[in-house]
């Protein structure tokens, strides 16, 4: 993600830039439902892609990405701004700086989805293949399988009612900038009869709270509170 802004930048201002609607330095770029195109990018506007388009990759820097249903994507990022993609829709990878992320139903996601400042939503049936991964920002799996790993340092997790986790749960210690860290502990929430395979791994104090229905691996750092009926 680092590097986003800047290449997107410089592949924006190159000769070789198709100069076409999808491709712009400032304003928003619409793609209308049903299109196959190569690159979607920006670097200052928003993206909206309608149903059931295929892009090889679509960035922007500054500004919000909006996929309909039913897409095919490659490459999905973004710096400032947000990413929601719609039922069905299928992308290799997806990340972002400062905005927020909501995965929809049925949304595959080949690699991992990542994000720093934001919070993380994934619907029912949504299935990430890698990790998912913030810092800051409530994460929620609502009905969703994950294959990789689940890590955030200062965020919340929630992994509802019938959730799927291969790789585990890591919390990891802030850094020494982060003041007050330790009077803002996360909640982690394992729902029922969610199943969390592999290590609940949490480097900083928490509120772990694991349903009766629910089944997990192994726990370093923290002491499970069990409970019944719907979530706390």
């Amino acid at each position: 993600m680092k590097y986003l802004a800047a290449s997107l930048l410089l592949g924006l201002s190159l000769s070789t830039v198709h100069a076409d609607e999808f491709s712009k330095v400032n304003g928003s770029v619409h793609v209308s439902a049903g299109q196959t195109v190569d690159e979607v990018s920006t670097v200052n506007g928003a993206i909206r892609i309608d149903d059931n388009v295929t892009a090889k990759s679509v960035e922007t820097v500054n500004g919000s990405i909006n996929v309909g249903t039913g897409c095919s994507l490659g490459h999905v990022g973004t710096v400032n701004g947000g990413i929601t993609l719609g039922e069905g829709t299928r992308v290799e990878d997806l990340e972002t700086v400062n905005g927020k992320m909501h995965i929809g139903s049925d949304v595959q996601v080949a690699g991992d989805a990542t994000s720093v400042n934001g919070g993380m939503w994934l619907d029912r049936g949504s299935h990430v293949r890698g990790n998912v991964e913030n810092t800051n920002g409530a994460m929620t799996l609502e009905g969703a399988r994950v294959d990789g790993r689940l890590k955030t340092v200062n965020g919340s997790i929630t992994v509802g009612a019938d959730s799927h986790v291969g790789g585990g749960i890591l919390v990891e210690k802030p850094g020494f900038s982060w003041f007050g860290s330790n009077h803002n502990k996360p909640k982690i929430v394992i729902g029922p009869n969610a199943v969390v395979n592999g290590t609940l791994e949490f480097e900083r104090e928490v509120e772990l709270y694991v349903s009766n229905s629910a089944k997990i691996g192994k726990v370093k750092g923290a002491k499970p509170i069990m409970f019944s009926g719907a979530q706390p």
